[in-house]
């Protein structure tokens, strides 16, 4: 679950980090308010769970009150990158002649948490790297354990700080880390991080993902989250799933996936990419999730840029004909929305097999194969 900035910067300040005086507000006439209350100039900042709002025309630079009125007046009701904005964020300018990056992320590679941090902040940190290899440093550290001030330092040396901004910049990524470990977070950041005149070290602005399996651990947490300033780190349709207790992941492709289990989704995956398709989504409704496969299908079958579907069920625990029954109930709901193919195997199979003819006057494929070449033809033939 991404954060917006105004609960992200909170936990990091709960951590020690020092974070601008901000408030988050609803109206116009409130950022307004809020200008003055904090301290002109000013930035009107949209809460949307994504980077690059700056870019993306998401946060003003107010000067008077009427600056942050206008700006507000502009974010609100807007959307930005899919999400719509229902508040803004009011905070002071601070002064700064540098910005830096500072980070502390999941590694799967290394299979341990790294530390990242950057002499260049303000910018997409990816492209960043990829022109100036190196420029980015890394430190990879054990999670059960503090990570030495010494490495800290080294970290930001190796970066590219400025000598007299090191032991600042390393005391910031001591917060990012106990951060990270007190909320086992997935990611944060702080792009960009900034020194003022005195010394002190800054997050300008705060991404934080959360790991929601670990909820019932942190119950201070979801006391936090109670506020509404949260939302999940994906994509509306990836909301949507969510919402009906569901994952899906919102691919770039045009064939809509349903399967069962993560194993079989993932090679259906596979083999739709081997025969020249390109996957819209990984949607598995394996496990308990194995009842809602009617509201899987209706997700899927909602992305605008679905041209067909695969249907690939192998019954186990989860038994084939209960979710074909789920996904025909759902077609039957929306029909003729986009062709679906069909592969149903393991327990109930003949049940599901049965019921998707005899509803939908459709005959499944014997072989996986054949269907995913189906679903991957008909995607293309729409697309012609």
């Amino acid at each position: 679950m991404m954060l917006e900035e105004g609960v992200g910067k909170q936990i990091l300040a709960s951590a020690g980090v020092c974070v601008p005086a901000s408030v988050v507000v609803s109206t116009p006439e409130e950022a307004a308010e809020a200008a003055v209350s904090v301290g002109l100039p000013a930035m009107v900042k949209a809460q949307v769970p994504a980077g690059g709002r700056g870019k993306a025309g998401g946060v003003v630079h107010a000067v008077t009150p009427e600056d942050a009125r206008a700006g507000a007046d502009r974010l609100l009701g807007s959307a930005l990158f899919g999400f719509p904005v229902e508040r803004v964020l009011v905070e002071p300018c601070i002064d700064h002649d540098a910005e830096y990056y500072g980070a502390v992320l999941d590694d799967p590679l290394q299979r341990s948490p790294v530390l990242l941090c950057c002499g260049v902040g303000g910018v997409d940190i990816e492209e960043r790297e990829r022109t100036h290899p190196g420029s980015v440093q890394r430190l990879v550290a054990d999670i059960g354990s503090d990570v030495d001030p010494a490495d800290l330092h080294a970290l930001a040396e190796r970066a590219g700080i400025p000598a007299e901004r090191v032991t600042a910049v390393a005391d910031m990524l001591a917060g990012l880390w106990a951060c990270y470990r007190s909320t086992e977070a997935e990611l944060v950041e702080v792009n960009p991080l900034v020194v003022d005149a005195a010394g002190t070290a800054w997050a300008l602005d705060a991404k934080v993902a959360l790991d929601e399996s670990a909820f019932a651990r942190h119950p201070e947490l979801q006391q936090l989250l109670g506020d509404g300033q949260a939302q999940p780190a994906g994509t509306p349709l990836e909301e949507a799933a969510r919402q009906r207790g569901l994952m899906l992941i919102e691919l770039d492709g045009d064939v809509g996936i349903v399967a069962n289990g993560a194993g079989l989704t993932m090679a259906s995956l596979d083999v739709v990419v081997y025969y020249g398709g390109r996957p819209a989504n990984f949607m598995e409704v394996g496990g308990d999730n194995y009842t809602r496969a009617d509201s899987a299908m209706e997700v899927v079958l909602s992305n605008p840029n679905v041209r067909s579907v695969l249907v690939n069920f192998c019954g186990a625990f989860a038994r084939a004909d209960v979710m074909a029954e789920g996904v025909v109930d759902a077609l039957v709901r929306h029909p003729g929305h986009v062709p679906v193919f069909f592969s149903i195997h393991g327990t109930g199979a003949d049940e599901g097999i049965a019921c998707v003819r005899q509803r939908l006057g459709v005959e499944p494929y014997p072989v996986m194969d054949d269907a995913v070449q189906a679903a991957v033809a008909a995607a293309k033939e729409a697309q012609l």
